[in-house]
């Protein structure tokens, strides 16, 4: 029987002026918030209809939830693909996916955090992909576990998934004023640092 191949779907007109909405829109809300901001102002930025917006959900709480998710999950991309070399050194693969994270999240302005944790459709998107990037996290500690104890590894990854929680609760930018790009490039250094001294018997 002949092996079926099927065809590659290219975008549709339809789809791919939506794409473009939503890109245009992250760079709205990433700038500017996007709790107190209304479809005319939306509208107006993008200097589109009301109804083209619509195109993308119907109604804003959905558009908002929509365009949150499509950062969340473009950035996920992004981060993976930077520590995607499996060549590479697991501390190195670490330290390139946390810094990735940060040059993420470094467009975001105070605004665009506190709207997140203002809704809880948007809070729960962050939550989840704060925990999906701890278990990573954890991931790469334990792959370098040969430079250190097990336990110490576990130990390590344990403390880094805390930290990424209280990241994503506001805690450390309340207790240092990192905000949560600053504090991803922190907590890479810091681990980073932390691993490599264990490994150097002359640092002990």
């Amino acid at each position: 029987m002949p092996r079926l191949v099927r065809e590659r779907r290219t975008p549709t007109r339809t789809t791919q002026r939506r794409e473009d909405l939503v890109e245009r829109l992250i760079d709205v809300f990433l700038d500017e918030g996007f709790a107190d901001t209304s479809i005319e102002d939306l509208a107006r930025a993008l200097r589109c209809s009301k109804s083209t917006l619509y195109t993308v959900a119907g109604s804003k709480e959905q558009i908002i939830v929509a365009v949150v998710r499509a950062f969340f999950r473009r950035s996920a991309e992004r981060v993976e693909a930077a520590a995607a070399d499996e060549s590479l050194d697991p501390l190195d693969r670490l330290r390139a996916y946390l810094v990735a994270i940060s040059s993420e999240l470094a467009p975001a302005t105070p605004a665009f955090f506190a709207d997140l944790d203002s809704m809880p459709a948007t809070q729960e998107i962050y939550r989840d992909n704060t925990r999906i990037a701890a278990r990573k996290v954890q991931d790469f500690v334990r792959q370098a576990a040969p430079r250190t104890s097990k336990s110490t590894a576990t130990f390590i990854g344990a403390v880094a998934a805390q930290v990424m929680e209280a990241i994503h609760r506001g805690e450390i930018e309340a207790a240092t004023g990192y905000d949560d790009s600053a504090a991803y490039r922190a907590l890479a250094d810091l681990i980073v640092a932390g691993m490599s001294r264990r490994a150097d018997p002359a640092a002990n």
